[in-house]
C-alpha cells in the first residue's frame, strides 16, 4: 500500500501511518534475533552438545520471523481495524523481547553458554538500543519491550555480583539513557506525524478550493469534468438511471448591464442558495459550470423526478424575485433535463451534449422554459 492510498481522514491516517512504520520496522529487526541467537550458540565452550537446545531457539525466532512477515496490513483501512492489527504486532513484538531477554539471562547463567556471554550482551544493547530509537511511537509499549529485553539478564548479574557488577552499572546507566532517549523519540515521531497532518489538511484544503467555486461555493467546471465520466460509468455499469439538468439564467449581461457585476455576482450567489434549497438531497451534485450556467447531476433519479424537481425550480424562480442591493430583479431560467440512456449516448460526452442541445432549444424557444432531452 503506498502513501497515495493513505486514508484521508486525520484519526485514520494517524494510525495507518503508525502501522505502516511499525510494519516495516518490526520486520526488517526480526531478521537479527535468530542471527544474534547463532552467534551466540555457535560461539559458546560446547556448541554441538546443547545442539537441541540451540535448533530449539533458533527455530523459535524463526517461527517469529514467520509470523511477522505473513502478518500483513488489512486491507480495510479503517481505525479499528488498523489497531487491531496493531495490537497482535505488538503482541509478536513484546514476546520476542521477552525470549531474548530470557535468553540473555539463560546465556549469563549456563556454564557451557557463558563463554558467548559478550555476544549475547552487545546484541541485547543493539536490539534495546534499536527498540529506544524505531518503536516510540507507542511509549508505553516500547519502554515495556526494553524492559523484557533488559531485566532478565540484569537480575542474573545482580545475583551474581563480583565480576558481574561492573556490566550491571553499566548496561542499568545505558538503559536509564535509552528511555530518556525514547521520550525524546517519542516526542520527535509524533512532532512529524503532526506535520504530516497539517500537510494532509492543507492538501485537502487545496482540493476542495480546486473543485468549488469562489463565488457561488458550488462545485466548479474541474469538478464536473471529474465527476461527470465516472457517475456515467456507474451507471452504466448498475444500470441505474443519471439524470442531468443544465440551467442557464436569462439575459443575465442585461443584470450586468444595468446594476454593475458586483450586483450580478450577488445574483449568481442568490440563484445558487435557491438551487440549494430545491435540490436538497445529499446524492444531487450542484455545480457551476462557468458564467450564468449552472448543471445538477442527479444519480438513481429517472427523468420524471428529475423533471418535475427542475420544473418546481423553474416555477419558484417565477414565483420570487431576487432581492439585491435594495433592487428587486425578477430572473428566470432556460432548463434542459435529459437522462442518461445507453442506446443513445455512447459516452458521457454524447450524453452531455443532449442535454446541451436541449437547454439551447429552450433559449431558442423563447427562455423561461424546459425542454427534455
Amino acid at each position: 500500500m503506498t502513501d497515495s492510498a493513505a486514508p484521508r481522514q486525520p484519526q485514520a491516517f494517524a494510525i495507518w501511518r503508525e502501522a505502516q512504520d511499525t510494519r516495516t520496522r518490526s520486520t526488517l529487526g526480526g531478521i537479527y534475533y535468530p542471527l544474534a541467537w547463532l552467534l551466540t550458540w555457535l560461539f559458546s565452550t560446547s556448541p554441538m552438545s546443547q545442539l537441541g537446545l540451540g535448533l530449539g531457539i533458533a527455530s523459535l525466532f524463526a517461527l517469529l520471523l514467520v509470523l511477522r512477515v505473513l502478518h500483513r496490513l488489512p486491507s480495510e483501512q479503517s481505525p479499528e481495524a488498523m489497531q487491531r492489527w496493531l495490537n497482535r504486532q505488538w503482541g509478536l513484538i513484546l514476546f520476542t523481547a521477552l525470549s531474548w531477554g530470557l535468553i540473555h539471562a539463560l546465556v549469563l547463567s549456563h556454564p557451557l553458554l557463558s563463554s558467548a556471554a559478550t555476544i549475547a550482551t552487545l546484541s541485547t544493547v543493539a536490539f534495546g538500543t534499536a527498540m529506544g530509537f524505531n518503536f516510540a511511537m507507542r511509549r508505553g509499549r516500547a519502554i515495556l519491550a526494553l524492559l523484557l529485553i533488559y531485566l532478565p539478564g540484569l537480575l542474573v548479574m545482580a545475583q551474581a555480583g563480583g565480576e558481574q557488577s561492573a556490566t550491571l552499572m553499566t548496561l542499568a546507566a545505558y538503559l536509564s539513557y535509552l528511555l530518556l532517549a525514547l521520550n525524546r523519540s517519542h516526542r520527535e515521531y509524533h512532532a512529524t506525524l503532526a506535520l504530516e497532518l497539517k500537510l494532509l489538511e492543507q492538501q485537502e484544503s487545496l482540493e476542495i478550493l480546486s473543485r468549488t467555486d469562489s463565488l457561488t461555493q458550488l462545485g466548479n467546471r474541474h469538478q464536473f469534468n471529474s465527476l461527470f465520466p465516472v457517475m456515467v460509468a456507474n451507471a452504466q455499469r448498475q444500470s441505474a438511471p443519471l439524470s442531468l439538468v443544465l440551467l442557464d439564467i436569462d439575459f443575465f449581461k442585461q443584470v450586468n448591464d444595468m446594476h454593475g457585476h458586483a450586483c450580478g455576482d450577488a445574483c449568481l450567489s442568490a440563484f445558487a442558495e435557491r438551487m440549494h434549497q430545491v435540490f436538497r438531497r445529499d446524492s444531487d451534485a450542484l455545480l457551476r459550470l462557468g458564467g450564468e450556467e449552472f448543471g445538477v447531476l442527479m444519480p438513481n433519479t429517472p427523468l420524471e423526478q428529475a423533471c418535475q424537481l427542475a420544473e418546481a425550480f423553474r416555477q419558484e424562480l417565477v414565483k420570487q424575485s431576487f432581492d439585491i442591493d435594495d433592487n428587486c430583479l425578477p430572473l428566470t431560467a432556460s432548463l434542459g433535463v435529459g437522462c442518461f440512456d445507453p442506446q443513445r449516448d455512447h459516452d458521457a460526452a454524447a450524453f452531455f451534449k443532449r442535454v446541451d442541445d436541449a437547454l439551447y432549444l429552450a433559449k431558442g424557444m423563447g427562455r423561461n422554459r424546459l425542454q427534455l432531452a
